[in-house]
Order: C-alpha cells, then sequence, then structure tokens
C-alpha cells in the first residue's frame, strides 16, 4: 500500500500565502513515510524538472496535479503534463481517460466548492475528495460521502494541504504499484482507503483565521 497526500499547496502557489517551499513539502513528505505526492496549485499545473528530481532522489512519486477553476469551481485534476483548454466543467469529458478527476471538498460551504454540480457532473468524475477539516462538531464531508457511496465513487482521503502541521491528518493508502499510471487506475478501480483523523475544536476554528490573516498582510 502506498501512502499518498494528493492534494498540497506550498508558496510557489500564487494564489495562496503559504511560508513552505516545495522541496521543504517533499522533506516532510519523507519525514512522514509518504510515497506518493501531488502539488496542486491553484489554475497552475507546477512540475518542474527540478522538484521532480528532488521527489525522486528522496524516494518520493511526484505526480503532476492542478486545481483547476472552471465555472467558478474547484476541480482537481491529477496525472497530466499538459492540459487542453477547458472552460466549461462538460470540458472534463476531454480528459477523462486519461486524467484523475476529482471533486475537492465539494459540499463545504464556500463559493469554490462544487455543490450541486459535482450532482450534475457526477459521471465526469472519478472520485470525491474527503476533506481534513473536519471534526464531530462540524463534518462537510458528510454529504460528500453520501454522495459518493450513492453513486458508488472511490473517496480519495487529503488534507489539502496549506499548513504543514496537518500533512498527516487525512490521507490515502493506495494499493499500486508506485508509477503514476498504476497508482491514477487504482484510484479510478477504488482501490484504496483513508486513513483519517478529526482536528481540534482550536483548528476548526482557528485555521481560517489564520490563512485569512495571512492573505491581508501579504496584500498590504
Amino acid at each position: 500500500m502506498l501512502k499518498a497526500q494528493l492534494h498540497i499547496h506550498s508558496k510557489e502557489d500564487k494564489i495562496d500565502t503559504l511560508d513552505y517551499s516545495a522541496k521543504e513539502v517533499i522533506d516532510k513528505a519523507v519525514k512522514l513515510k509518504f510515497d506518493v505526492i501531488s502539488f496542486t496549485f491553484h489554475d497552475y499545473l507546477f512540475y518542474p524538472k527540478e522538484i521532480k528530481e528532488y521527489a525522486e532522489k528522496k524516494g518520493v512519486l511526484l505526480i503532476p496535479g492542478i486545481e483547476r477553476t472552471i465555472e467558478g469551481k474547484h476541480v482537481l485534476i491529477i496525472g497530466l503534463e499538459k492540459l487542453p483548454e477547458i472552460n466549461k466543467l462538460s470540458d472534463l469529458e476531454k480528459i477523462h481517460n486519461s486524467a484523475l478527476i476529482i471533486a475537492p471538498h465539494p459540499f463545504y460551504p464556500k463559493g469554490h466548492a462544487l455543490g450541486e454540480k459535482c450532482i450534475k457532473y457526477i459521471n465526469l468524475f472519478h472520485g470525491i475528495e474527503h476533506c481534513f477539516f473536519y471534526n464531530k462538531l462540524l463534518n462537510f464531508n458528510k454529504e460528500a460521502i453520501k454522495t459518493a457511496k450513492k453513486y458508488n465513487k472511490p473517496m480519495l482521503g487529503t488534507s489539502d494541504v496549506h499548513n504543514l502541521r496537518f500533512f498527516e491528518s487525512t490521507y490515502s493508502l493506495i494499493d499500486s504499484e508506485k508509477n503514476i499510471k498504476d497508482v491514477i487506475k487504482a484510484i479510478k478501480n477504488n482501490k484504496l482507503k483513508i486513513v483519517t483523523n478529526p482536528i481540534s475544536n482550536t483548528s476548526l476554528f482557528f485555521l481560517p483565521v489564520y490563512i485569512i490573516f495571512k492573505k491581508i498582510i501579504t496584500r498590504k
């Protein structure tokens, strides 16, 4: 089983205001014994040769990925080094066979969440994300779990990493050989399981506040 974190942001992602680099992410992955990771920056496919080779040297499989904003909604696209023109959610049909398409945090109460569009275009998604940001008091993953069961879709556990402290909060164990093609195939065939631990009430409250505060400070 491969330990995988497939939804990661770092300071090279210009949309977010983060203070750790891609190489620091890889070092963290090595420390926590992850086998597979993917950088999924906002509307920017980040897969430079230097970072790919750095990961390979450390024994980590780096899969190309991106968090695309399509019709104002976030979509994870994993496994392609180049993307065709995609302007509408229906355009995902173009890459359905060649990429892994995941609905990230689809029912969280924020503008970029897919919401009902996750249902409308469910046949275009290979899986649905189980996001780390939850606990017993608040859990927007519940609707995602129901949807995955109803439509027989795999669930991919991720920490939507914006803070290295939560890197191992939620991740996936994938029954696959350690190469991009087989990892994607295994996820599509639901050969994975989620490992997840709810975050504390303090983290649930302060993490969004911290992220918003950093964005405000950076813009000044």
